[in-house]
């Protein structure tokens, strides 16, 4: 039991600082945009090349972890993000700045959809990973404030610098927390491609969909709503900048509350998520209703908190969707799928936005939420 413990909380530190690298990510666009000399759209292919590399993962870990195990998947994962954030360390040229975002895409990805995995498998599936997330967002909150701290006196480079060595006593502690042999192994040895036969599972597809809406949401939320409250609220940039954060600070709290109140009031997986979803519809027909910024603030930091247990809780019920042998793969697909509804839905409600005006944020909002609540109901009744 120690031991895994252990390895759980090693969990946790992981996540912080995997949030911690999504923080600074952001903060530092303007200063790699000023040292590169280019411009907004074509540090943009970043996005793209890192997305690769998060898919790329995504689809591998579940043969990775069934062939040489948990410990070496993380072992991997955790090699490739030292690495890249070594070569960002050394300030490479732009070509290769570009190019190494697969590489840290890769590492990312694959980090997350073992983790996610791992404790999938254990009891207490659905806390565990509420409090995995809950630990992204606590490093999503601490890493825009180590980023603009070094930024006072050292070159933006220097921040990989001291998240590659943050991470490198992490990668080596999985060599010893996490196990060797594949947790799955008691199914017998696969059969045909795991990643076409998961693909051919109409749940897992749901699921993955269901992870592109959530992902699309929370991020076109998080992307556009400071300029709901500027352009739709009149409301000045420190206020709106204090609500956005509200927004993300109910995230994270919601993954640290739910799950715990629904498990002693005795309620299902399930039905917590039903819940959850129900509040983000309600979160989000607030804040279309809102008289002013200040109920609309409020709006969002309801939405952030009902939002947070989503993603973790639709990765525990995973096991409940599919075969054993499967639930590796499945996870690492999803994860993989949802880093391009973070991509493209946000973009699609900015092009909406940018033609009909910002106000057209709030019902893309509930169409995603609505339509996140629909697919739910078709997992719901295949997990019965």
């Amino acid at each position: 039991m120690s031991g895994q413990r252990g390895s759980v909380l090693l969990s946790y530190a992981i996540f912080i600082l995997v949030g911690v690298t999504g923080g600074v990510s952001g903060v530092l666009l303007p200063a790699q945009i000023a040292d590169y000399g280019v411009d907004m759209a074509t540090i943009g292919v970043i996005f793209f090349t890192f997305s690769a590399g998060y898919l790329l993962a995504g689809s591998g870990s579940g043969a990775m972890v069934r062939r040489w195990g948990t410990r070496s998947a993380l072992l991997a994962g955790g090699g490739a993000y030292v690495l890249s954030a070594l070569i960002m360390g050394l300030r490479p040229s732009f070509a290769g700045f570009v190019a190494v975002q697969v590489l840290a895409g890769y590492g990312m990805g694959l980090l997350e959809a073992v983790l996610n995995t791992y404790l999938a498998g254990l009891p207490s599936a659905t806390a565990l990973l509420n409090r995995l997330h809950a630990y992204f967002g606590v490093g999503a909150l601490l890493g825009p404030l180590l980023a603009t701290w070094m930024l006072t006196f050292a070159p933006w480079n220097e921040v990989w610098l001291v998240l590659a060595a943050a991470f490198v006593p992490l990668a080596a502690g999985t060599r010893f927390a996490y196990p060797r042999e594949v947790r799955a192994a008691a199914d017998g040895p696969a059969r045909g491609g795991l990643l076409g036969t998961a693909l051919r599972s109409l749940s897992v597809v749901l699921a993955c969909l269901f992870l592109v809406v959530y992902v699309g949401l929370e991020t076109a939320v998080g992307n556009w709503g400071f300029t709901f409250l500027v352009d739709e609220h009149a409301q000045a940039a420190t206020a709106a900048g204090a609500m956005m954060s509200g927004y993300w600070l109910g995230l994270t709290a919601g993954r640290f509350l739910i799950s715990p109140v629904a498990a002693r009031l005795g309620w299902s997986t399930t039905a917590m998520a039903y819940a959850c979803l129900a509040g983000v519809v309600a979160s989000v027909a607030l804040i279309w209703a809102a008289p002013g910024g200040a109920v609309a603030g409020a709006g969002l930091a309801l939405l952030g908190f009902f939002l947070g247990p989503v993603f973790p809780t639709a990765m525990a019920v995973v096991p409940r969707l599919t075969e054993a042998r499967l639930v590796p793969t499945a996870i690492g697909v999803m994860n993989g799928m949802s880093v391009f509804g973070g991509g493209l839905l946000p973009w699609l409600a900015g092009a909406v936005a940018g033609s009909a005006g910002v106000w057209t944020l709030i019902p893309f909002s509930m169409a995603l939420a609505l339509l996140q609540l629909a697919i739910w109901r078709l997992l719901a009744v295949r997990m019965r």
